[in-house]
């Protein structure tokens, strides 16, 4: 009997507990604002998942739909002509035209434009940088991530004394076959948000590795504040290894000068920086003069005929 005893003391104690907790002045409202705190804590945190969730759902759709912009690739190609511009489709004169890319300038006779592509560095481009300061002549450098990184004197070089740095992505990928569009705006504003830690400079040009373009490329440089820069002019320098002279570069560059070149040539060239200030020279006496990409008008669909 007393064993049944002591299990319904054991079972009533706790009932015993609540009640003196519920008329004690001094417990019941700490156990009040105990339930109430909880109860908030749990309204917050559900709260917070929810904020979580819409903010990304939010940054999802900062990415615009390129859904319906045709992704296509195209290497961007022209057959080159001496003494005049090159053909190019009309295809490809639209597509640019839309995004408001260029491969040329003809609106300015006489100008030529002098660009460099810089994936890395082969002990040329300070032999380039002295010979564009001492011609007096500005020209634009298309840089990728490694060259922002690595080559910090050169590239504070060329900003300070006045040339343009152009965006040649981080990473120098095929642009049309990346995964994503995500992809795609990571390698240019990543290239630009280096530039711009590094040297407080704003990237406005933009140029796709290997000439590689779509519609989609196009349009995602626009939408990111960048001109596409094409060329309508080049020629097979970037092979460290078979180079033929600085003659040979100066034949190749100057055969085809034309009013409103945009000339692209590799720093990594020991040719060019060889015949880089013969070219300047040669062309001067020709009459033309060299710019700045910034002198290039926008372009529209409309201007093309």
């Amino acid at each position: 009997m007393k064993k049944y005893i002591d299990l319904i003391k054991k079972f009533i104690q706790p009932f015993k507990i609540i009640k003196m907790i519920l008329l004690s002045k001094e417990v019941l409202p700490r156990v009040l604002m105990l339930i109430f705190v909880s109860v908030a804590a749990v309204g917050i945190g559900i709260c917070v998942g929810e904020e979580d969730q819409i903010s990304e759902q939010s940054a999802s759709s900062d990415v615009m739909d390129y859904s319906t912009v045709s992704n296509k690739s195209s290497g961007w190609g022209l057959k080159k002509v001496k003494g005049a511009e090159p053909e190019v489709t009309d295809t490809q004169k639209s597509d640019l035209a839309e995004y408001n890319a260029f491969y040329m300038d003809n609106t300015h006779p006489k100008k030529l434009y002098l660009t460099f592509d810089e994936g890395y560095e082969n002990g040329y481009t300070s032999v380039i940088l002295d010979t564009l300061k001492e011609k007096k002549v500005t020209a634009a450098f298309f840089i990728t991530g490694p060259y922002a990184k690595n080559e910090t004197e050169l590239v504070r070089r060329m900003i300070d004394e006045g040339h343009t740095v152009g965006n040649h992505t981080i990473n120098h990928p095929n642009l049309p076959k990346l995964e994503s569009v995500q992809a795609m705006i990571k390698e240019l504003t990543e290239m630009n948000d280096i530039v711009k830690t590094m040297y407080d400079y704003d990237m406005k040009y933009m140029r796709p590795p290997e000439g590689e373009y779509s519609k989609r490329v196009l349009a995602v440089s626009r939408d990111l504040g960048f001109r596409t820069v094409f060329w309508s002019f080049a020629y097979k320098d970037w092979e460290v290894d078979a180079q033929k002279g600085k003659d040979y570069a100066f034949k190749q560059v100057t055969e085809y000068l034309h009013d409103g070149a945009v000339l692209l040539l590799h720093a990594v060239s020991a040719d060019n920086a060889q015949a880089l200030g013969d070219i300047i020279d040669y062309a001067r006496q020709q009459g033309y003069e060299f710019a700045s990409l910034d002198e290039i008008p926008d372009t529209e669909a409309a201007d093309i005929q």
